[in-house]
């Protein structure tokens, strides 16, 4: 049983980022993705999932479980990606696994000090976040947020923001202990792969059937 290979499949549509990754183990064995300005998941995620597999010399039939990224995020993406998901799943009876999105985006963040804010766009000055600590445990959990200059004051640890409003938000999030991360925009499904492996081991999966993306605001509300 040590030596089983678990392979998951992780599926991250919540913003402009397109990202497929196949993990074994746990571990990252290849990710395919693309941020473009228009989305572009419709025409691409099926694509990446059919080169991911043939060059990781697998085929779908090696899968072990799908893994989508819950949101908080884009309706159109998180419909797209959870569709997709759900589609393979049934299509090869294996169990589907929710991700948080914000906990995998914090994960790109490694500072063994302060507090971590992934931030994803919300139109104007509002944004989805929450915060987690440097070791990447939730400590606040997702808000739909506006973002003022009264916004983290009573934090005095260094916060790191990372997400695709880091240009709006610098305006006004300006104390010495902000910190923006402007190299990290979006998330990825590379930093899904730990998650979905310790969520599948704990048995930690959701109803194909009726589950439902966590878009946090209604549709209408949404970007």
């Amino acid at each position: 049983m040590a030596s089983e290979k678990i392979y998951i499949l992780n599926i991250e549509t919540a913003t402009k980022n397109c990202s497929v990754s196949i993990a074994e183990n746990g571990v990252t064995l290849l990710c395919k993705e693309i941020a473009e300005q228009g989305y572009s998941h419709a025409e691409k995620l099926h694509v990446f999932i059919e080169e991911i597999l043939e060059e990781c010399n697998l085929t779908a039939k090696n899968l072990t479980a799908i893994a989508i990224s819950q949101g908080p995020g884009s309706y159109t993406g998180l419909r797209i990606g959870v569709s997709a998901a759900k589609g393979l799943c049934f299509a090869l009876d294996i169990p589907l696994i929710a991700v948080d999105t914000l906990e995998s985006f914090a994960r790109q963040v490694d500072k063994t000090d302060g507090l971590i804010v992934p931030m994803i766009d919300a139109r104007r000055m509002e944004v989805y976040s929450a915060i987690f600590n440097s070791n990447h445990e939730k400590t606040r959990d997702v808000e739909a947020e506006v973002i003022t200059e009264e916004s983290f004051n009573d934090i005095k640890e260094n916060i790191y923001f990372v997400g695709d409003c880091s240009e709006k938000c610098k305006a006004v999030l300006t104390k010495e202990n902000f910190i923006f991360l402007e190299n990290i925009i979006y998330p990825s499904a590379k930093q899904m792969s730990q998650i979905s492996f310790d969520k599948y081991k704990k048995n930690d999966t959701v109803d194909v059937a009726y589950f439902e993306p966590f878009y946090l605001k209604d549709f209408f509300m949404a970007k």
